[in-house]
């Protein structure tokens, strides 16, 4: 099993996702979206599993400056937007085998979409 976490290092959603990670000896490997900005044709895998609205960071200053707009764009539109500028991307995003299956992180929900036992 291979599973990736995107994100940036300073995002405390992610340092609460690389702990839980660590201490249930997930074994994973990190790529820092503003090191490494996503490929398009990732980012549209990404949109394919999940959605475009998953994947967005309603609460960043990227998303708020595009403005009204982006209420009414479609998914390649927001491939693009995401392509252009991966700080709109919400984080952590974990992809499991190649397949994007987790945006975020919630304890209650990681151990069954990352496929992992409960015991």
């Amino acid at each position: 099993m291979s599973i990736q976490v995107y994100g940036i290092p300073n995002c405390g959603t992610c340092k609460k996702a690389f702990n839980w990670l660590e201490d249930n000896a997930v074994t994973y490997e990190f790529i820092n979206t503003k090191e490494n900005p996503p490929t398009h044709e990732m980012i549209e895998k990404w949109v394919n599993s999940l959605g475009f609205q998953p994947l967005r960071n309603t609460s960043g200053q990227s998303y708020r400056a595009l403005g009204e707009v982006r209420n009414n764009w479609t998914n390649k539109e927001w491939i693009e937007a995401f392509a252009k500028d991966a700080m709109l991307l919400k984080r952590p995003l974990f992809v499991k085998d190649g397949t994007a299956v987790l945006v975020g992180f919630k304890t209650e929900v990681i151990r069954e979409k990352l496929g992992l036992s409960t015991s």
